[in-house]
């Protein structure tokens, strides 16, 4: 029964068009009722859509999204509490408030990029308000991962952007060891999709060729 519905389901998405790329196979439904926009996932964020990480795993599309309540204070110096780099002056898709300290001014994708590397322990960056925050985004559809900082778990990385380069499987398989990696093939590496702190090689996780992503146990 389970494998009938998943593949009527999955039927029913390929003739769905997606409204941001016009290409089939939209499988997301905004949740608003009446709504009948479909999109795909990737095409969510240059068409300001919501997907929440949580609960129900809601999707919303660009009108029907969650906007904060809280108003962002007027300051002089409008920029990401992240990267330092200028924000709106609003709320917005692109930007977003600390609903505790409604100081903290930030990129959707700097704190998209600090969730999934602080994982358990996400909090504001400036007053380190941790339950109301962590809220108030997994709402917004920030992504959160439910495992320990990624510079916890490899005391040898040093800034956040620095590139995981090993193969992070229960049993490597590669003749040139964990560290070897080639640009294509059973050898390429491929890191999570969520965190980045983790890799593998297409061949010790069964992946194919034809495989573009991989998440690790631990998302």
């Amino acid at each position: 029964f389970f494998v009938r519905d998943t593949r009527r389901v999955i039927q029913e998405a390929a003739k769905k068009h997606c409204f941001a790329c016009s290409k089939m196979g939209a499988t997301i439904t905004c949740w608003k009722t009446g709504c009948d926009r479909s999109f795909h996932l990737p095409c969510a964020p240059q068409s300001e859509c919501v997907t929440q990480f949580f609960g129900l795993y809601r999707s919303f599309c660009w009108e029907h999204r969650p906007r904060q309540a809280v108003q962002a204070r007027p300051r002089q110096n409008n920029t990401c509490s992240i990267c330092l780099d200028t924000v709106e002056d609003k709320t917005s898709y692109k930007t977003m408030v600390c609903p505790s300290c409604q100081d903290a001014h930030f990129h959707r994708h700097c704190i998209q990029r600090l969730a999934l590397h602080a994982g358990i322990c996400f909090r504001c960056p400036c007053c380190q308000n941790q339950e109301p925050f962590l809220m108030e985004m997994l709402t917004m559809g920030i992504r959160i991962s439910k495992r320990p900082p990624s510079w916890e778990s490899d005391p040898a990385v040093g800034e956040l952007d620095q590139r995981h380069s090993r193969c992070d499987a229960g049993t490597c398989l590669c003749p040139g060891g964990r560290k070897h990696t080639e640009e294509e093939g059973p050898w390429e590496l491929l890191l999570c999709s969520s965190c980045a702190a983790e890799g593998t090689h297409r061949h010790c996780s069964s992946l194919e060729n034809s495989t573009s992503s991989w998440e690790c146990k631990g998302c």
